[in-house]
């Protein structure tokens, strides 16, 4: 396989063998049981110790991150450990939480299992905002030096020009969607001026219920996407339903929030511009890796005519409700 490929396609070479051969390289002794789950972005295993429990070995995607960048990671994730808010840090291994080995990097984090939060019971979202309200005291304490923001620039213009470009668009939809994304770039920035000055804070930053298992409580996982941004960034993807719907849910995911960090109220004015920029995001990401195989399998759609027309139904809709008052709280 050529260069080329290999960058596009970096995980070809995890067969078994160097799976094994990775682990290893830190000590440990793989007793040969391996189990693949469910990850895109990097590959994710679980891996059989001898004499010992399972462990998850998560292998970087190479170029996505620096060194530096990953270790940020996993000094913000050992730090909400050691406050004793619920979150597998990466192991530290001969005195390192990253390793390397045969152009691989890696860490290896303790097996947790559990569910989905039920995020219908008004128990749960108190229950998990008082846990992200402890971990934004962590993320308070100081800011990230080398992982990036969350911006307007990185999650909407640069997902947006790199649609276009890529000719992604069926030839029917590019005209309306270039015009639909200058007024969605427009409104996004109106609700941040209504959001005013805001502290950015170390974030989750992929806080969705895929990332939180439950099991006697809430404990969170995987730190890749964590960055700087506004708080509110880490509590929206717990709301759902109708605007009043989403009130109420918002309304007791603060009540235990704020128990122990303060929250800025006109935060509430990003909800919608930042699902937008999610929106726009994920759609750029899709392109973006379609050149890996596990893409394809796993969204055949996106390549589809109705994939980019509901995408285009969905963010007109967004339009609209970003022009409308934000979440009310009820009192």
């Amino acid at each position: 396989m050529n260069q080329t490929n290999d960058v596009l396609t970096p995980y070809y070479r995890l067969d078994p063998e160097t799976i094994i051969k990775l682990v290893e390289s830190t000590g440990l002794l793989c007793d040969g049981r391996l189990l693949a789950l469910n990850s895109y972005e990097n590959r994710v295993y679980q891996v059989g110790i001898e004499d010992a429990e399972p462990l998850v070995m998560k292998v970087y995607r190479p170029g996505r991150w620096t060194n530096e960048q990953i270790l940020e990671e996993h000094v913000f994730a050992r730090e909400i450990a050691a406050a004793e808010i619920p979150l597998v840090p990466p192991l530290k291994i001969n005195g390192q939480t990253l390793h390397e080995e045969s152009g691989f990097r890696f860490a290896l984090f303790k097996r947790r299992g559990g569910h989905a939060p039920e995020l219908d019971l008004k128990e749960t979202r108190v229950w998990l905002g008082r846990f992200l309200g402890r971990l934004h005291a962590v993320g308070t304490e100081k800011p990230f030096h080398t992982r990036p923001a969350l911006s307007i620039d990185s999650f909407g213009r640069v997902p947006v020009r790199e649609l276009l470009e890529g000719q992604w668009l069926p030839p029917h939809l590019e005209t309306a969607f270039a015009s639909l994304a200058e007024h969605l770039l427009e409104s996004i920035e109106a609700c941040f001026e209504r959001a005013g000055a805001f502290k950015p804070i170390r974030l989750h930053g992929d806080c969705h219920p895929g990332n939180i298992l439950w099991r006697e409580g809430p404990f969170f996982v995987d730190l890749d996407d964590c960055r700087s941004g506004p708080a509110v960034q880490d509590l929206w993807m717990l709301l759902s339903g109708e605007n009043h719907e989403m009130a109420q849910q918002m309304k007791d995911v603060l009540d235990g929030y704020t128990q122990f960090h303060h929250f800025n109220l006109r935060e509430l004015n990003l909800v919608e511009a930042l699902r937008t920029l999610r929106m726009l995001h994920h759609a750029a990401w899709l392109a973006k890796r379609w050149q890996d195989p596990a893409f394809p399998m796993a969204f055949p759609w996106f390549g589809e005519p109705r994939y980019w027309e509901d995408l285009v139904l969905g963010l007109r809709e967004q339009l609209g409700r970003m022009q409308e008052e934000p979440i009310q709280l009820p009192l």
